[in-house]
């Protein structure tokens, strides 16, 4: 029995055009009418997650984990839950990267009722190499960041929710063993008792593209999703998880139903694989879909899938 479906964003819902297609919305649609907790679980802000989600028609009460758990709210940006950054933490951060500042963004919540963001919700310090690295989401983003050299002067108010780092995967992995120099920060998938961050990783080896996420300690997809459910009534073993990458992997180890994407990485895949996770078809080829159809009636799904959109 599953009471709550957990489904990633890009690389797991999203098709390699970056939207939602005709048959995984028809499953997410099957899925929310048969009394089913929904819960978007992704490494965006809440805001730019939004962008491809708010007109496909989901009940607004539909959970939307950003930030990789930082933030919890609905589809209606009704807050749930929120976890700051330690000011003393997020400044010794920032001189603790040295060379790496040139591919950080710090990222404050400043969402507003509509799920929109106000200029200044992201923070860099330089923008050459970010723009290198990703350009369109740069692009995407620019209405945002602000540009704050040094970036220290950006935490002298408000606390962020997070900061990511993004680059070669190469540089990115001397990045994280910069950071774990110190006992403060803890590694991706790792619990220590003298942490105050830990990092998460989406790794794309196709682009040669690695985003390090750097959170308040303790938060995660997974650990938000036990709380999410635990307020619900919904034990672990009731929840189907679907993911594809790094920082999936605290939700699909809490979930009684793990799903992994057929796109993943190779080193995700070895993991599913030791583990005896379920692997279903790519983004490209309505993975989700997939998977959820093994839970609900073929009718249903395939009735809704008719009166479907892309978004």
């Amino acid at each position: 029995m599953v009471g709550m479906i957990a489904v990633d964003l890009d690389g797991t819902l999203l098709g390699a055009d970056g939207q939602v297609s005709a048959r995984n919305l028809a499953a997410l649609k099957a899925a929310e009418a048969a009394g089913i907790t929904l819960a978007i679980a992704t490494g965006r802000r809440h805001s730019y997650a939004l962008k491809v989600l708010r007109h496909l028609g989901l009940d607004d009460s539909t959970l939307l984990v950003s930030s990789n758990g930082a933030v919890v709210r609905t589809f209606g940006s009704a807050l749930i839950e929120r976890t700051h950054m330690e000011m003393p933490v997020a400044t010794w951060l920032c001189g603790h990267l040295g060379g790496f500042r040139n591919a950080l963004v710090i990222t404050f919540d400043k969402v507003g009722e509509d799920g929109e963001d106000t200029h200044g919700a992201l923070v860099v310090e330089q923008l050459e190499d970010l723009h290198t690295s990703i350009g369109r989401w740069m692009e995407a983003n620019a209405p945002y960041i602000r540009h704050v050299d040094p970036i220290e002067g950006a935490l002298g108010g408000e606390l962020p929710i997070q900061m990511m780092l993004c680059g070669t995967v190469e540089r990115m992995r001397r990045a994280e063993t910069r950071m774990l120099e110190n006992a403060w920060v803890a590694a991706v998938g790792e619990t220590r008792a003298t942490a105050r961050i830990s990092l998460n990783r989406t790794e794309y080896p196709e682009r040669d593209l690695s985003i390090v996420d750097i959170l308040p300690a303790g938060c995660s997809k997974g650990a938000a999703l036990l709380r999410l459910a635990a307020a619900r009534g919904i034990s672990a073993s009731e929840i189907m998880a679907i993911g594809d990458n790094f920082n999936d992997l605290s939700m699909l180890e809490v979930a009684g139903y793990p799903v992994l994407m057929g796109n993943a990485p190779e080193d995700i895949l070895r993991i599913g694989a030791q583990r005896g996770w379920h692997v279903t078809a790519p983004h490209h080829q309505d993975g989700v879909a997939e998977a959820i159809d093994r839970l609900l009636p073929a009718d249903k799904v395939l009735t809704l899938a008719g009166h479907g959109g892309s978004n």
